[in-house]
């Protein structure tokens, strides 16, 4: 297993990876949107931080050698699902190739964010 860690992407807030690499698949925990300039959320709705968060992972399936177009699955976590169609408006711009997905609402998500993804992808 080899762990994944970029500064193009938010570090990690407690004690994990950006992502692991194991058997030709790389797992990512979960994006939210941080700019990983600043360190905070600088985002303000649901399609921005959507942006940011998707750009982040961006950031990490990149360092793992690859990119989103070899999504297998996400994992997408809402803080509110009357923002579901917004966020789908950004999610299907850049997971064109529509990879299997889960998505929820959850009651909090780290430093206030209103979503959360992560991916698993082919190497």
């Amino acid at each position: 297993m080899e762990k994944v860690h970029t500064d193009n992407a938010p570090a990690a807030i407690g004690p994990y990876s950006q992502a692991v690499i194991a058997n030709g698949l790389v797992y990512s925990s979960g994006q939210i949107p941080i700019n990983p300039a600043s360190g905070k959320i600088e985002a303000e709705g649901i399609e921005a931080q959507t942006e940011q968060a998707i750009k982040n992972l961006s950031a990490v399936l990149e360092e793992a050698g690859t990119n989103i177009s070899k999504a297998i699955k996400t994992t997408c976590f809402l803080k509110n699902m009357g923002d579901f169609g917004a966020f789908n408006e950004v999610y299907a711009k850049h997971f064109t190739d529509k990879p299997a997905r889960s998505c929820v609402e959850v009651s909090n998500l780290p430093k206030g964010a209103l979503v959360e993804i992560e991916v698993i992808a082919e190497i």
